[in-house]
């Protein structure tokens, strides 16, 4: 499938079941959030200045999404840095190119953003994921760390 068959766009609102489904993909032992409170984190996350979540939809399905989180910064002539998270496809439509489209979506919002960087991080080992990441444009050279909460 050619990405022409895929529409992206911001999120909206109206996109929260959506976009809920494909986190339940993304995430499949996380709670199912409470309506009330996956619409204020939402609402939230629109008000946030630079972060966007796209969404791809493919037929009117909400196929594939990301986030994006654009940083203000004080070095490198305060340009920007940019952070990729939460890049999700469904199952019913992997393999056919839309999370690499999202993904390239995203990288040009940050490049039109004045951004220096983009960043991701993944957790998975798989190779084939990886090759994925690097094919999208990235580049393996640096060494994350997380600390999560315990």
């Amino acid at each position: 499938m050619s990405r022409s068959t895929l529409t992206i766009r911001a999120a909206s609102a109206g996109d929260l079941p959506g976009l809920l489904a494909l986190y339940s993909e993304l995430n499949p032992d996380d709670p199912v959030l409470d309506a009330a409170l996956a619409a204020d984190r939402f609402a939230a996350i629109d008000a946030q200045p630079g972060m966007t979540i796209f969404i791809g939809f493919a037929g009117g399905i909400a196929a594939a999404s990301v986030s994006l989180v654009i940083v203000p910064n004080l070095t490198r002539g305060a340009a920007p840095y940019a952070l990729v998270e939460n890049v999700v496809t469904a199952a019913a439509f992997r393999r056919k190119g839309f999370a690499g489209a999202l993904i390239r979506h995203a990288i040009a919002k940050a490049w039109d953003s004045g951004c220096y960087k983009v960043m991701l991080l993944t957790g998975s080992k798989d190779p084939a994921t990886l090759r994925f990441y690097e094919n999208c444009g990235f580049k393996q050279d640096k060494t994350g760390y997380q600390v999560r909460r315990p």
